[in-house]
């Protein structure tokens, strides 16, 4: 990859690492614990709210996990280990990288 284009995916991760950001603020009440409170709750909307806080926790745990690839990704481009394998070293194909630029392995070491 030539300097544009690293510049180019650097800019692209950044921004998706500001949008996750900006989703975990917005994300936080929903992972808030669940009260028991049978007075003002009925047992049904206290279900309800216990799969809303699940729901919430697993979408939170998916944006930590790709959080991790966009970070690992940045530190690839500041080394200018980005768009090779890190298992076999060979150039990773640029159509693999436009699919997910925090691709960190060709399709061969991926595919095993």
């Amino acid at each position: 990859m030539d300097k544009a284009q690293l510049s180019a995916a650097k800019t692209k991760l950044l921004a998706e690492l500001d949008e996750i950001k900006n989703a975990d603020k917005l994300g936080e009440d929903g992972q808030a614990t669940v009260t028991l409170d049978q007075q003002s709750v009925g047992r049904l909307s206290r279900m309800d709210a216990l799969q809303q806080q699940a729901m919430s926790q697993a979408t939170a745990r998916r944006r930590n996990a790709r959080r991790g690839r966009i970070e690992a990704a940045l530190i690839r481009i500041e080394e200018d280990e980005f768009g090779y394998c890190l298992d076999c070293g060979d150039e990773i194909a640029p159509a693999r990288l436009d699919v997910d630029l925090t691709t960190p392995k060709c399709v061969s070491c991926a595919t095993g």
